[in-house]
């Protein structure tokens, strides 16, 4: 495995790669690997001929008071499991190789920032897309893959991509989860052993949720109320952000639940900040 640090070294590899023919995968993290990224690297590799991950702890998408500072990072394991799992270059760029000092040109796609993690994180997927399409112009990947714990974040990409025209084939991966049923995150290291313990009730009461609309509960109003009613009592001391039941494609709050929606929900548990979601077919 290579590790690459400079943009433009890394470009004129790749450049050189698809002029040779080779299919390049690509797979974004920001690092502290855990089972859910190893799963995607699992993923893009029986895809591509080289693959490429990227640990880039992207400033711009942190908002003021958030983890930025404190977010996990261990580049000596992270390099050891990505080559465990066939990676060919890790790129691992620094901020200033990343953004220049005066840069000024961002990339947005505001209706589908307007919901869920955007009401509360303004800046979040400003900074998201704009790394996003740095990292694509910089790998030149024919495919990218991310993780659909992050359901609004892909599909703000896949927005993104097609609304653009940029050539990559941008695939969803299933959420990975502990045996528990809490969903893998580099922040749930955030999470003390009794946190841990009931961390697991969000997926519970998505399930929950899902066993309501089966059983003829089509309100959002009364399936939002329910749940959080439920994680109230479930997990002691959270503060939800949000419970939102919305369109899957273009993250559109629903009025009626009468076909396909994704119910996601942002919830505090001490210092980390969880999500999940779980996609519900009528």
């Amino acid at each position: 495995m290579e590790t690459i640090n400079n943009p433009q070294e890394l470009q004129n590899l790749c450049l050189m790669l698809r002029s040779d023919g080779k299919k390049i995968g690509l797979v974004p993290t920001m690092g502290y690997f855990h089972e859910g990224h190893l799963s995607l690297m699992d993923a893009a590799r029986k895809q591509c001929d080289v693959l490429i991950v990227s640990l880039f702890v992207n400033p711009t998408q942190f908002g003021e008071n958030e983890d930025l500072d404190a977010y996990p990072h261990d580049l000596e394991r992270d390099s050891r499991l990505a080559e465990e799992h066939g990676v060919d270059i890790l790129f691992t760029p620094a901020r200033d190789d990343m953004y220049f000092e005066d840069h000024c040109t961002w990339v947005e796609v505001p209706d589908l920032a307007a919901n869920l993690c955007g009401k509360s994180r303004p800046v979040h997927f400003r900074g998201v897309a704009t790394v996003v399409t740095k990292l694509f112009m910089t790998a030149q990947p024919h495919i990218a893959v991310f993780g659909q714990k992050d359901w609004q974040q892909l599909a703000l990409i896949k927005r993104m991509v097609r609304d653009l025209n940029i050539p990559v084939n941008v695939q969803g991966h299933e959420i990975v989860r502990e045996e528990s049923g809490l969903a893998m995150s580099s922040r749930n290291v955030y999470l003390t052993a009794e946190e841990k313990s009931v961390a697991p009730n969000l997926q519970k009461g998505l399930k929950k949720m899902r066993d309501q609309v089966a059983g003829g509960e089509t309100d959002p109003a009364k399936l939002k109320a329910d749940l959080a009613d439920f994680y109230a009592e479930s997990i002691p001391g959270c503060s939800v952000d949000y419970i939102e039941i919305v369109d899957p494609e273009n993250i559109n709050i629903l009025k009626k639940v009468d076909e396909s929606a994704l119910c996601a929900v942002a919830v505090q548990v001490g210092k980390a900040r969880l999500i999940d979601n779980l996609l519900i077919k009528v």
